[in-house]
């Protein structure tokens, strides 16, 4: 049984789904970006890009840096200065064995 849903409110269960997502990521903020791109393939900076992206693609100009404070919920330094650790050498030999993500 397949449930059918409109275009509307598609939209609108996406962009709960996504405010959803950004705020667990806020919460989450003992979370390291290179251990999401490990694991998950992505990480908020990426998430911002794809909202910069969409945005663009709608003809809105959206810096990287207010990309990136919508995610972070703050600017991006001054997040990076509270919450992020240097990487390990086993995080970034992880990372570089990574296949290039989108």
């Amino acid at each position: 049984m397949t449930t059918e849903i409109d275009a509307a409110t598609t939209t609108e269960l996406e962009a709960a789904a996504f405010r959803r997502l950004v705020a667990h990521l806020r919460e989450r903020s003992d979370v390291q970006n290179i251990d999401m791109m490990n694991l998950a393939g992505f990480c908020r900076n990426c998430l911002s890009r794809w909202y910069r992206e969409a945005a663009e693609a709608r003809g809105i100009a959206l810096p990287d840096p207010e990309a990136r404070e919508i995610v972070y919920g703050m600017p991006y330094k001054e997040w990076q200065a509270k919450h992020q650790k240097a990487a390990t050498p086993e995080q970034q030999a992880a990372f570089a064995a990574q296949p290039k993500h989108g």
